[in-house]
């Protein structure tokens, strides 16, 4: 394992045993690769239990050098995001927003230091075959847009980071169970000969109890994306992830690849974290209030035995600026799952009207005769 101050993305702290190039992480093994000689080095992590940190004593204490990793990053001027650099590499673009970086600009960051990931399983060819698949069947697609995704500068692969979080919950409600009773009630309708005719109907209504309780439940690696660089909404629906099969952190992994720094903190992060978990437990409380209805007058949680991880989860990631607004596509490296915004070609939606209403215009006339 490389000492912690490590420059995670100067890759020639990994060299070929044979020849002495620079080294990548081949996706599905757990070898570097030489792309020179072809030679292969076992990367080999120690078998060793994922580490659960405690998170009141992490934020009470100021970092250790232990606790921390030093890359050597670039930000985007244009959207915020900080990545680490390949050294070889003079320019390249964002990607995510595909904007030119100035490497210029590089500069050494510090962050948390991840105590775990999940390597790469799928390799760029295998996650652009999906992603081909997934881009051809969107209807009124723009055409330009499976080959500029598909270019190598914009289609990267990135360990995007997130924080997990567990945490034990006792939470007091208030609220009210609501059950149904039916009553017969008369009213008056007209029938087809024109006289009012008096009847009887089945009303449902609702009896409402005051209840209360206490609700202890225990969370499990809630996941909170720390990146704010790609649409959230697209990141979650990549999950599930196999965190199960997540290894101990070693800076090979990333050998070949972008490591994103984290935009959201540790402290935002469990208070994004604390309101999943209060979604969650509003559904719970309803279900313990049970009956027909509920009423949730208020719910007080209690938080307690709070631990987090910072990991990192593979995901290849491309852009596409379309009349001036960028959409992002995002590939699971594991799943091979695909999400993305899709962009509409005004022009193909519009020939597609002309040859709907041309085909009306014709069915019309040969029905006509």
């Amino acid at each position: 394992m490389n000492p912690p101050d490590q420059n995670i993305s100067d890759s020639s702290a990994f060299p070929c045993k044979s020849c002495g190039a620079s080294l990548k992480f081949k996706p599905g093994t757990a070898h570097l690769v030489c792309e020179y000689c072809g030679a292969m080095n076992d990367i080999n992590p120690p078998a060793a239990p994922i580490e659960e940190l405690d998170y009141e004593s992490f934020l009470a204490k100021a970092a250790t050098e232990t606790d921390q990793l030093t890359i050597t990053a670039v930000k985007c001027q244009n959207c915020g995001a900080t990545s680490s650099i390949d050294p070889k590499i003079a320019s390249s673009l964002c990607p995510y927003c595909t904007s030119p970086l100035v490497y210029a600009n590089a500069v050494e960051e510090k962050m948390i230091r991840p105590k775990s990931l999940l390597p790469f399983l799928l390799d760029a060819e295998k996650a652009k075959a999906n992603f081909k698949k997934w881009i051809d069947s969107l209807w009124f697609a723009p055409s330009a847009l499976t080959k500029a995704v598909l270019q190598a500068d914009r289609f990267k692969g990135i360990y995007i980071p997130f924080w997990t979080y567990d945490s034990q919950t006792q939470s007091q409600y208030i609220g009210e169970q609501g059950i149904y009773y039916f009553t017969q009630e008369p009213y008056t309708e007209t029938d087809a000969k024109g006289n009012a005719v008096t009847r009887t109907r089945e009303v449902r209504h609702t009896r409402w109890y005051p209840v209360a309780g206490q609700i202890d439940f225990f969370f499990d690696d809630m996941l909170v994306c720390a990146s704010k660089s790609l649409p959230v909404q697209y990141v979650n629906k990549l999950a599930p992830w196999d965190l199960p099969n997540l290894v101990p952190f070693d800076e090979r992994f990333l050998s070949g690849f972008i490591c994103e720094k984290y935009q959201v903190d540790l402290k935002e992060g469990f208070d994004l974290a604390k309101n999943e978990m209060k979604s969650a437990l509003e559904n719970k409380v309803r279900q313990q209030i049970g009956g027909d209805e509920q009423r949730v007058v208020s719910v007080d949680t209690a938080f307690h035995n709070i631990t987090f991880k910072h990991v990192l989860l593979p995901v290849y990631v491309s852009a596409y600026s379309f009349n001036g607004k960028i959409f992002h596509f995002l590939v699971n490296a594991r799943t091979g799952e695909v999400q993305g915004e899709r962009p509409w070609s005004a022009g193909k939606i519009a020939l597609a009207v002309i040859g709907g209403l041309l085909l009306l215009a014709v069915l019309y006339f040969i029905f006509k005769k």
